[in-house]
């Protein structure tokens, strides 16, 4: 895994506690919680893809 991916993943939680942070002090609760869900499935889609990476790398090990 990349050093870069864990500072991808912290600056998107950075960003979206501050988006999220503004949205609920100007009374929009609604839309902090989409930007909330929307970073979570940006960071999960980021993952999601190292996983892949990481079975296929276990199933070229095992000859599976």
């Amino acid at each position: 895994m990349n050093v870069d991916l864990i500072f991808k993943i912290a600056a998107i939680g950075i960003i979206v506690a501050v988006l999220d942070q503004l949205l609920e002090r100007s009374g929009r609760q609604e839309q902090a919680m989409m930007t909330t869900l929307a970073g979570l499935i940006v960071v999960l889609m980021m993952i999601i893809q190292q996983i892949s990476t990481l079975f296929k790398t276990i199933k070229s090990i095992f000859g599976l």
